[in-house]
């Protein structure tokens, strides 16, 4: 028998999955149930474009659910306070120095969590699986759409 792979997050990413799956369950479900009941109360549901949205709904809901419950299921909730090392691990903050001297900061988290924006970048992401297990001083090259780009590791942190 196959086992399930491991969904590694932050305690963070975590309780905001949780959240949205508890929302999902307590309020989107039950205001669709109402809606296909109100759609239901119109007659002929053959002809019945408000029912056949609701229940469309209802499918795109119960797939988001069982989505959600799938990831909180398998996952494998890491604190990056209790890691340590001269490696880059999941959860560890590093900050780079790109090509032009330029410093900026990611946080390796899961997929889930991931947000360049907010320096949260997807341990699956290029530049992640570029930096997972290397070290202060190195380089590192990867590519993206917009070409390729390198980085020098200036510090790793366990924050």
């Amino acid at each position: 028998m196959a086992t399930a792979e491991k969904v590694p997050m932050l305690a963070e990413g975590h309780r905001r999955l949780s959240d949205q799956s508890r929302h999902l369950k307590s309020v989107e479900r039950i205001a669709n149930v109402e809606a296909i009941e109100v759609a239901r109360a119109h007659g002929d549901l053959s002809e019945n474009a408000e029912y056949h949205a609701a229940k469309e709904r209802q499918g795109q809901i119960e797939a988001m659910i069982a989505d959600l419950d799938d990831q909180l299921a398998r996952a494998m909730v890491i604190d990056p306070t209790t890691l340590s090392g001269d490696k880059i691990l999941f959860g560890s903050t590093v900050t780079l120095i790109d090509e032009h001297d330029k410093k900026v900061k990611y946080q390796l988290v899961g997929q889930s969590e991931a947000d360049a924006k907010d320096g949260k970048i997807s341990y699956n992401s290029p530049l992640g699986r570029a930096l997972i297990g290397r070290e202060v001083k190195e380089e590192v090259e990867f590519s993206t759409p917009s070409g390729d780009r390198y980085y020098k590791i200036a510090k790793i942190e366990f924050i």
